[in-house]
C-alpha cells in the first residue's frame, strides 16, 4: 500500500500591516508573492510586508503574524530590531495570530522569527526582516540624564529631564519602560515620576559602596504618543565611593559622620533656632562652594533689625536648591553644641566645617532629626527621595504601582533663599 508523504501546513501570511494601501501585496522574504500550493511551514513563512524591499514599513502600524492553515499553529515569534530591543507581543491561545503589543520603532530594521508546528508537533521555523520608514512629524522627546558623569555618593539619584511634558498613562509607560538604568552590583529599583517632564530613579536602599551605575534610554524611533516619537538620548555612566552618612541631632546639638557604618567624627553643632529650624529627613548633598555670602534680606530678615546678617561664609556644604547649608559660623562658636542660634543652616567650627567640607562629596547623606521644622521636601528643593519609604516610591512609577499626576502639594518645595 502507497502512503504520499505528509505535507506540512503552511503557516501562511505574516501579514504585517503598512500605510502602503492595497497595492502591497508580496508575501514571501525574497518579494514573490505566495502562491496557493501548500509548503512546508519551515521553508515557506512569509508576510505581505513591502515588496521586495522597495517600500517600507509603516511604524505606525503594529506587526500581526496569522496562521492560515487548518492544521497548523504559531508556537513563539521573536521580532528585534538592529539595536536589540524586542517587539512586546501576544500570542492567541489557539495560536492563529500573533500581534505586537508595544510601538514599532521609526527608520528600523526588524528581524522576525517564527516558529510554528503541525497537529503532529512537527516544528517549523522562517526568518523574516523588513525595515520601517521614518516618523511623518519632526516632533521629538529627548531625554537627558543626570548628574554629571562622575563619582559620587550613594545616596545620589538619577535622574531624567524629558524635552515635553507626557501626562497620558499609557505614554508614560512607553517612556519608563525605554528608560534603564544597571547597576553593578544589581539592586532593585525603580523611577519615580516627579511631573510631567521629570523622572528620578533609586534603588529601595541606598547604592552599594563602589558601585558602578549606567543609565541610557531605547527610546528613539518609538512612538510615544500622537505626533511624538523617541529621540536620542546620551548615556550617562556613575559610579559610588564609600558609604558617608552624617546624622544630626538638632536636640543634642551634634552631628555624628558614619563611613562605612563606623563611627568617624562627632561634631557640636547649632541648627536653625525658633522661627528658622532646619528641615527634618534625609537630604542629599548637592555640592560644595568654599564661600558663600549670606544675607538676612534674601530670607525676608529686614535690614539693621535684630535677625539681619550679612556674612562672609567658608566650606559651605549645600543640601538644599534654597540654600541650607552645612558651614562654619566662627561667630557662634559658644553656642555649637549647647543651642541652637542659626537661620537654618548648621552651623560649626571653622577647623570642623573644613574637615566635613573635604570628607563629603555630591550624593553623601545627611540627616536631620529632632528639629521642631518641617520635613525635607521629597522634590524639588534637592534630592529628598530618601524621605518616602519603598512602597510610595513604587506609587509613582507608571509601569510599577500607577501613574500619579505629579507630586501632591505637600510634596512641592517650600523653597527659602539662602540662611545662616
Amino acid at each position: 500500500m502507497n502512503h504520499s508523504p505528509r505535507i506540512r501546513t503552511v503557516v501562511s501570511c505574516t501579514t504585517l500591516v503598512v500605510a502602503l494601501g492595497a497595492g502591497s501585496t508580496a508575501c514571501s522574504s525574497d518579494g514573490n508573492p505566495l502562491s496557493a500550493k501548500p509548503y512546508d511551514a519551515a521553508g515557506q513563512i512569509a508576510f505581505n510586508g513591502p515588496a521586495g524591499g522597495s517600500r517600507k514599513a509603516d511604524p505606525d502600524k503594529p506587526l500581526e503574524v496569522t496562521s492560515r492553515g487548518s492544521d497548523g499553529r504559531i508556537t513563539d515569534v521573536i521580532a528585534v530590531d538592529a539595536t536589540g530591543r524586542y517587539l512586546a507581543g501576544r500570542l492567541s491561545a489557539d495560536g492563529r495570530r500573533w500581534h505586537s503589543t508595544s510601538p514599532l520603532a521609526a527608520d528600523a530594521h526588524y528581524t522576525v522569527s517564527v516558529s510554528t508546528e503541525d497537529e503532529d508537533g512537527a516544528p517549523g521555523r522562517k526568518v523574516l526582516s523588513f525595515d520601517t520608514s521614518k516618523p511623518s512629524t519632526k516632533k521629538r522627546l529627548d531625554v537627558t540624564f543626570g548628574p554629571d558623569a562622575g563619582k559620587y555618593g550613594v545616596g545620589q539619584p538619577v535622574t531624567a529631564e524629558l524635552s515635553a511634558p507626557i501626562k497620558d498613562k499609557a505614554s508614560r509607560a512607553i517612556v519608563e519602560r525605554a528608560l534603564k538604568v544597571d547597576s553593578t552590583p544589581a539592586v532593585e529599583g525603580a523611577w519615580h515620576w516627579v511631573d510631567d517632564k521629570e523622572l528620578h530613579f533609586r534603588p529601595k536602599e541606598y547604592w552599594p559602596t563602589n558601585a558602578t551605575i549606567q543609565a541610557h534610554a531605547n527610546l528613539a524611533g518609538i512612538k510615544i504618543g500622537d505626533r511624538m516619537w523617541g529621540g536620542n538620548a546620551k548615556p550617562l555612566k556613575l559610579t559610588t565611593g564609600d558609604r558617608v552618612i552624617a546624622v544630626t541631632d538638632a536636640a543634642a546639638h551634634s552631628m555624628t559622620v558614619y563611613k562605612n557604618g563606623e563611627e568617624i567624627n562627632e561634631i557640636p553643632v547649632t541648627t536653625g533656632k525658633p522661627g528658622f529650624e532646619t528641615r527634618n529627613g534625609v537630604k542629599v548633598v548637592l555640592g560644595k562652594e568654599y564661600f558663600v555670602r549670606m544675607r538676612g534680606t534674601s530670607i525676608g530678615i529686614s535690614e539693621g533689625s535684630s535677625d539681619s546678617y550679612d556674612l562672609p561664609v567658608y566650606y559651605a556644604t549645600r543640601v538644599t536648591w534654597s540654600g541650607e547649608y552645612v558651614h562654619a559660623a566662627p561667630w557662634s562658636t559658644g553656642s555649637q553644641g549647647s543651642a541652637n542660634v542659626s537661620h537654618g543652616c548648621t552651623g560649626m567650627s571653622t577647623a570642623n566645617a573644613a574637615w566635613f567640607f573635604e570628607n563629603v562629596r555630591a550624593g553623601d547623606i545627611v540627616k536631620v532629626q529632632n528639629s521642631n521644622g518641617d520635613m525635607m521636601d521629597p522634590f524639588g528643593n534637592g534630592f529628598g527621595d530618601w524621605n518616602l519609604d519603598w512602597k510610595r516610591w513604587r506609587t509613582g512609577s507608571a509601569l510599577l504601582g500607577g501613574t500619579p499626576d505629579g507630586p501632591r502639594p505637600e510634596d512641592r518645595a517650600r523653597l527659602r533663599p539662602e540662611s545662616a
